[in-house]
């Protein structure tokens, strides 16, 4: 068994303020080891339940956040950018078995967590043939169009319950919930325990079970946060500028979709 864990920062335990993600602050390394923590925790319970290999792609910010010198030798890592349109799942192929998702959190948008985005800060909001995306949205269209599954996302309380809507069988474990800029979180011990267990029941799972079914075409509406944005990228191939702050892009090839959100985002 083969499984690719995708790990972001803000829908770790405790997880709050930016000031916590970002790395130039003086609070961001106690984030840093939550991450870790929560990493290698995924890791042992995946390699106990009998994968032979454990990837890590770190996926917040830089890519580079995973404390490396504490992750089991088992694991392989992909870190950093390097430009290619797959970005979270760069290197994810059909070789593998599962795809997790550890420390996601909501959608740009929304009030479920006061670090809700989708990619950057130049998203309003995403909207796929009318429904609100979130990166899980994304990324979890991105994993069926390679072939693997999702079987498993830890996060806050609004990016569980869009992975259930995406497919029921998905294994979700609620991490934290929004209250205005405050969050309501498991405390990091009790999040590893969490994960521990929740990695454990979705690698017990057929994964197949847990597939994300693809629409026939897609068409992808970016509000942007200014109107600058959207006239700038409106200029991308097949983009039209549909609105106010809005392009507007229509296919039938799911990775157009990720080329497009690699070059507009």
């Amino acid at each position: 068994m083969k499984v690719y864990i995708v790990v972001d920062m803000e829908g770790i335990a405790g997880a709050t303020s930016w000031s916590e993600m970002t790395k130039t602050s003086p609070e961001y390394a106690q984030f840093q080891n939550i991450m870790t923590q929560e990493t290698i925790a995924a890791c042992k319970a995946a390699h106990q339940a009998g994968a032979t290999e454990v990837w890590v792609r770190d996926g917040h910010g830089s890519g580079q956040n995973i404390l490396l010198a504490e992750l089991p030798e088992y694991v392989t890592t992909i870190r950093a950018w390097s430009g290619q349109p797959q970005e979270v799942l760069e290197g994810l192929d059909t070789s593998f078995d599962h795809v997790l998702f550890l420390g996601w959190h909501a959608r740009a948008g929304s009030e479920a967590h006061p670090l809700a985005h989708t990619i950057s800060g130049k998203i309003a909001h995403i909207t796929i043939n009318g429904t609100l995306a979130s990166e899980l949205h994304i990324n979890s269209y991105l994993a069926a169009y390679i072939g693997v599954p999702v079987t498993f996302i830890s996060g806050d309380s609004e990016v569980c319950k869009a992975a259930t809507q995406l497919n029921k069988n998905i294994t979700t474990v609620q991490i934290s919930r929004g209250v205005g800029a405050s969050t309501i979180s498991r405390s990091p011990k009790g999040a590893i325990t969490a994960i521990t267990q929740g990695v454990t029941q979705a690698l017990q799972k057929p994964p197949a079970q847990c597939k994300t079914l693809l629409p026939e075409s897609f068409e992808v509406c970016i509000k942007y946060t200014t109107p600058e944005y959207a006239y700038k990228f409106s200029w991308y191939p097949g983009a039209k500028h549909s609105g106010e702050r809005q392009i507007t892009f229509k296919t039938k090839d799911y990775f157009e979709v990720v080329r497009l959100l690699k070059f507009v985002t």
